[in-house]
């Protein structure tokens, strides 16, 4: 089985540790998502795995072995860690006919890749007049390019327009259902929630959850029912009576806190109560990725003070 394994890994640059005892794995056949703030590690990490920087302690494997002894890595692993990193005088085939050439990869896949990864028309255009987003999309069909078990995408996501962002959300889901081993590092959390089946999440170097992306979220935001009727007070005071936890908003709807719509949806029949709206609100990844990293961002900012415009 091909999967990414980290053990106790540990990164320090000049007293400061940027990656701290660190163990997962990832395994093929799903798409973990890789979350975590700024300067959490996840770049750190994934340049340990792909051998660019070496552990202070701990290891980093793939298929079982390091990186560096990997023969034609590109066969083995891809990798989008820089859309800046082709030279910009070169056009986008010759790119990547030099990186098949070192790797014995069949030109053909050259032509293959910039196909799928809608590249193919702007080929033979230097990598300099690309947008970030073609740049983006010039990363992953290099990474493509092996036809690797193993995949590491880095914010794959940034400058791509919506037709791209759909591009690789169904591009990633189509590497899991094939057996492939998929690690996306990303900060755009309802994008993640799109394609992710499992998640790593670290916070200043460390891990704090490792658990299927569903899962995750219920762990950590409980479910809530919205209800609206015409005789709002009443509907507070059968809540009162029956101990449910509900707040009630401005424009007189209620906000039930841990509860399921059935639930409340038989309790307001039985009380023969009018319903105008009764309605889930599902948790999402961002609501429970901010509440485990709220004291785990090393980057935070405070919002300016509003101050009054001069007459």
């Amino acid at each position: 089985m091909t999967s990414i394994d980290v053990h106790d890994l540990t990164k320090e640059y000049g007293g400061r540790r940027a990656v701290d005892h660190l163990t997962f794995r990832v395994v093929p056949g799903r798409v973990t998502g890789f979350l975590g703030p700024n300067g959490a590690g996840k770049s750190t990490t994934m340049r340990l795995v792909l051998g660019l920087d070496r552990p202070t302690s701990g290891s980093a494997r793939v298929g079982g072995r390091a990186y560096a002894s990997l023969r034609e890595p590109l066969r083995h692993v891809g990798a989008l860690l820089d859309a800046g990193a082709p030279h910009g005088s070169r056009t986008a085939r010759d790119h990547l006919r030099v990186l098949a050439a070192s790797n014995r990869v069949p030109e053909r896949r050259v032509d293959q890749v910039l196909e799928e990864a809608g590249l193919a028309s702007v080929a033979r255009n230097r990598v300099r007049t690309y947008s970030l987003g073609m740049r983006q999309r010039l990363g992953i069909a290099a990474a493509l390019l092996g036809d690797p078990p193993v995949i590491l995408l880095d914010e794959p996501s940034n400058g791509l327009d919506p037709e791209g962002i759909v591009w690789m959300r169904e591009l990633l889901r189509e590497l899991a259902r094939q057996g492939r081993t998929v690690l996306v590092s990303s900060h755009l959390m309802n994008e993640t929630a799109s394609f992710a089946d499992h998640l790593v999440v670290l916070g200043r170097g460390r891990l704090l959850a490792d658990l299927p992306l569903r899962a995750f979220v219920d762990a950590r935001v409980r479910p809530r029912v919205r209800v609206r009727t015409t005789k709002g007070d009443a509907l507070g005071d059968l809540f009162t009576r029956h101990g449910i936890e509900a707040a009630r908003g401005e424009d007189g709807r209620w906000t039930v806190l841990g509860a399921r719509l059935d639930d409340i949806g038989r309790l307001a029949a039985g009380a023969r109560l009018p319903i105008l709206e009764l309605a889930a609100e599902e948790a999402t990844l961002e609501q429970a990725y901010l509440d485990l990293t709220r004291d785990e961002t090393e980057f935070a900012g405070t919002p300016a003070p509003i101050r009054p415009q001069e007459a």
